[in-house]
């Protein structure tokens, strides 16, 4: 597993225009995305979504600033848990994506809002098996349900989005069983928080965090 980033010593204009041409690539506004035609009762409890849309960095920077979110933990979904490890999903030949796991409460977020964020702002779900500079099947767009009620809602609001035209591409997300979720190594929990100026996350993923409150202002939270 690699993060492609900018050395240290690119100069200001340099960056600047790497954060720019990072922004014009990202998929298109989440104003243009509906919401969702099924979803769970908005229920007080709590519940969990795991979701893989590239670099866990990002994706998990971007839920902790989601209402209704009480934990968000990066980690691996999709291969064996003797293989969920950094060294070995980076080999891109485990099975495993890089996937973060989301604990909500239904009354305040529902499942298919998440996914809306997910669809929305967090990722590009046209990009097959990378995300920006990232490349291999760990680095993969899925939907790991772990009930058939996320499972129709995930394939229903996909199909919304592919009828709706909201991509200039076909959506290539894959919804998948859940079968285990494996937390990443500490060094990656809260990494974007820990280093919010590092030029990779200035980059690839601060803008997404920009984005949603910008464009879901009713979904942000300041953390």
């Amino acid at each position: 597993m690699t993060r492609t980033i900018l050395g240290t010593g690119l100069a200001a204009l340099t960056l600047a225009a790497a954060i720019l041409l990072a922004l014009g690539s990202a998929p298109r506004a989440a104003g243009a995305l509906p919401d969702p035609s099924l979803d769970e009762p908005a229920s007080p409890g709590s519940q969990t979504a795991v979701l893989a849309g590239g670099c866990f960095w990002g994706v998990e920077g971007v839920f902790e600033h989601v209402k209704g979110v009480s934990e968000v933990v990066s980690g691996y979904a999709g291969g064996e848990a003797q293989t969920a490890s950094y060294e070995q999903v980076s080999s891109g030949t485990t099975g495993h994506a890089e996937a973060v796991r989301i604990t909500y409460d239904p009354s305040v977020v529902t499942y298919g809002q998440l996914l809306k964020v997910f669809f929305a702002v967090a990722h590009d779900p046209t990009e097959l098996n990378r995300q920006g500079p990232d490349t291999g099947t760990q680095y993969r767009s899925a939907v790991f349900y772990a009930n058939g009620e996320q499972q129709r809602i995930a394939e229903a609001y996909i199909d919304q989005l592919q009828a709706a035209r909201v991509y200039p591409r076909p959506i290539v997300t894959q919804v998948t069983p859940l079968h285990g979720f494996y937390a990443a190594e500490a060094y990656h929990q809260g990494y974007l928080k820990r280093h919010p100026n590092q030029p990779y996350i200035v980059v690839n993923d601060l803008p997404k965090i920009a984005n949603l409150q910008k464009e879901l202002p009713g979904l942000y939270t300041e953390r």
